[in-house]
């Protein structure tokens, strides 16, 4: 066998083999590219997860704080003028507690959503507890608010519940 013919044999083996590891290389690239992408993707979940953990890690103990809330606003829509001479200095501390949750509140982004008769209803705030035909009302208009509602942040905490008014023009 002559040189010649001893490098033809060889230069298709050798162009073989550098082809398969041309295509071994673009396969180990795709692979690290993916995982380079699926660390990333990682990364801003967990930091996703972390900020909404923050923001509503608290929604439990705030939801079962709401009763508290609507029991402290109760006992002070109750109260009568004679009952606030006799009894002056709880009222105020009543008062004074229910201004402190909602302080509180506020700090962690928790706000009340306070419907009044008159508004429309708004399906992602409001509960329909029931409808009735009230005159001089229109189809959908609140002509009730048995409890207030509250949001966290961005989200429902607890829908108002209200009455809606099913009158048509």
């Amino acid at each position: 066998m002559t040189q010649d013919q001893a490098e033809g044999a060889a230069n298709p083996a050798e162009a073989d083999a550098i082809e398969a590891l041309r295509a071994e290389r673009d396969e180990l690239r795709d692979r690290y590219m993916r995982a380079l992408a699926d660390a990333e993707n990682s990364r801003k979940r967990g930091e996703r997860d972390r900020r909404e953990a923050e923001q509503y890690g608290g929604s439990r103990l705030a939801r079962d704080l709401l009763p508290v809330h609507d029991n402290l606003r109760r006992a002070l829509d109750a109260v009568t003028d004679d009952q606030r001479t006799a009894a002056n200095g709880l009222i105020e501390g009543v008062e004074l507690t229910l201004r402190e949750l909602e302080n509180v509140f506020s700090r962690h982004g928790v706000k009340v959503i306070v419907p009044k008769v008159g508004d429309m209803f708004d399906p992602q705030q409001h509960e329909a507890m029931f409808e009735a035909p009230v005159p001089g009302t229109t189809a959908g208009q609140i002509i009730q608010v048995m409890v207030n509602g509250f949001m966290l942040h961005d989200r429902l905490l607890r829908p108002a519940q209200v009455g809606v008014s099913s009158m048509t023009a």
